[in-house]
């Protein structure tokens, strides 16, 4: 078994971006001997319960996370390693999508601070810019020895300069660097999918998608070897604290969805299940267990 973990993965569940199931990606994940494999879905855990089922199937660790596209421009994960850090993930997810209409939501920096208190968080900025080793700070300030910054090796036609970017910047604001995939399907085969995909998305045919659509299929789940980033110079290496193996990350993720992170429910048999999940949900809190 690799000791590599998938960190950032999208299924079918992040609308017209991801191009395969969790139960996909998870099996595929064992298949490649993957440790763990995190699904983070766009602001929501629609996909989690599929994943888990699969995860216990296949004997692999599924780490529960999201992620968020945030009002200042960049895109941040988060993984839950508890059941406190998981509340709170749900309650951000609540939060941001209650802010806006159905199918869209709101999320700042300032939300991620101050809502995610115990989990670990993922940085994905586009490049070393000003405005990005603005944020880096005070993530790295606030979220001291909980958050890395995300490096993904794609095979596009600028990728040393990029990695080299994101790797100069990592270092300046002493994030630790993670490799990531920015996983958008299980497989190559996938690609003309997430093509059609993308042209519903931008309400387009997918002949006038041009730079819209993705570079190429290296987005899918791949063997570790391939995810190393091979061009990057020894320099930078030597700070690379995860070129395969993701150490600290995944490893402080508790193991797929634990039975002490959920509360069981039994309906009364005097009625249907359906008729006092309503009247349960009517009622608010306080007909919910408490943690």
């Amino acid at each position: 078994m690799s000791i590599y973990a998938e960190l950032h993965c999208l299924s079918c569940y992040s609308f017209l971006r991801g191009a395969s199931h969790p139960h996909e990606l998870v099996a595929r994940a064992a298949q490649l001997g993957y440790a763990a494999i995190a699904i983070t879905d766009e602001c929501s855990l629609a996909g989690i319960v599929k994943a888990h089922v699969a995860a216990k199937e296949a004997g692999i660790q599924l780490i529960v996370g999201s992620e968020f596209r945030l009002e200042e421009g960049f895109r941040v994960v988060a993984l839950a390693p508890s059941r406190a850090a998981y509340a709170e993930l749900s309650g951000l997810i609540s939060t941001a999508r209650r802010r806006s209409p159905k199918g869209e939501y709101q999320a700042s920096l300032r939300d991620v601070i101050f809502h995610l208190k115990r989990c670990l968080l993922i940085w994905l900025p586009e490049g070393n810019t000003t405005e990005n080793q603005a944020w880096g700070k005070q993530l790295a300030r606030l979220c001291r020895d909980r958050v890395w910054l995300g490096v993904s090796h794609l095979l596009g036609n600028n990728e040393a300069v990029r990695q080299h970017a994101l790797l100069d910047l990592a270092l300046a604001l002493k994030i630790p660097p993670v490799a990531c995939g920015d996983v958008r399907m299980h497989e190559a085969a996938r690609k003309p999918l997430h093509d059609v995909f993308t042209a519903l998305h931008h309400n387009t045919s997918i002949a006038q998608l041009g730079m819209r659509r993705l570079g190429n299929s290296q987005q899918h789940l791949r063997s570790a070897n391939k995810i190393a980033p091979s061009t990057t110079p020894n320099y930078y290496w030597k700070h690379w604290r995860s070129p395969v193996a993701v150490s600290s990350a995944w490893k402080s993720c508790a193991t797929s969805i634990p039975k002490r992170w959920c509360r069981k429910v039994t309906a009364p048999t005097a009625i249907c299940a359906r008729s006092w999940l309503r009247a349960a949900s009517s009622a608010g809190p306080a007909a919910y267990p408490q943690p």
